[in-house]
């Protein structure tokens, strides 16, 4: 299964936000110019986290952004369904009923979904509960100390040249 790397940025972002632990919104240029991205292309990411409620955005010479909710109340899902979209990662376009090789068979046969689109959805469900069991709070707590206190660094270093 591939993402895209907004979710990786997205995820990456809710994290950096928890360990900063600002009392104001953190401009995206500034988590942009941490990440090295373009803050149009990041902007995006943290519009669509705004969208489904994970972010909230204050506009404004002071705005940026913040965490909407509870870091504990978002899941990585949570993250990857607002920057990917809900859609299943896998539609079966029933091939098995085309050409030569459907030739012969009965109705009743393509009644139930065939082998391979079963498999290949209860792989997508295990994928889906396991980044619904996991929170922002769950990956902050998971963090090296040590990654936490670079990151606080990097930023007031970025704060104080602006």
């Amino acid at each position: 299964m591939r993402t895209s790397e907004g979710v990786e940025w997205g995820l990456h972002c809710c994290l950096t936000l928890v360990w900063l632990d600002e009392p104001g919104p953190v401009p995206s240029a500034r988590l942009a110019a941490m990440f090295e991205l373009s803050p149009t292309y990041l902007n995006k990411v943290l519009q669509r986290l705004t969208r489904a409620g994970l972010l909230t955005s204050t506009p404004g010479p002071r705005g940026g952004v913040r965490l909407a909710r509870d870091p504990g109340r978002i899941t990585m899902m949570d993250v990857v369904t607002a920057v990917e979209g809900a859609d299943s990662l896998f539609t079966c376009a029933e091939i098995r009923q085309r050409g030569a090789s459907a030739k012969g068979a009965t109705t009743r046969e393509f009644g139930r979904p065939c082998g391979i689109a079963a498999a290949m959805r209860r792989a997508e469900l295990a994928w889906r509960r396991e980044l619904a069991a996991r929170t922002i709070a769950d990956l902050a707590g998971d963090a090296p100390a040590a990654s936490i206190a670079r990151v606080r660094r990097n930023y007031a270093r970025l704060a104080s040249a602006a």
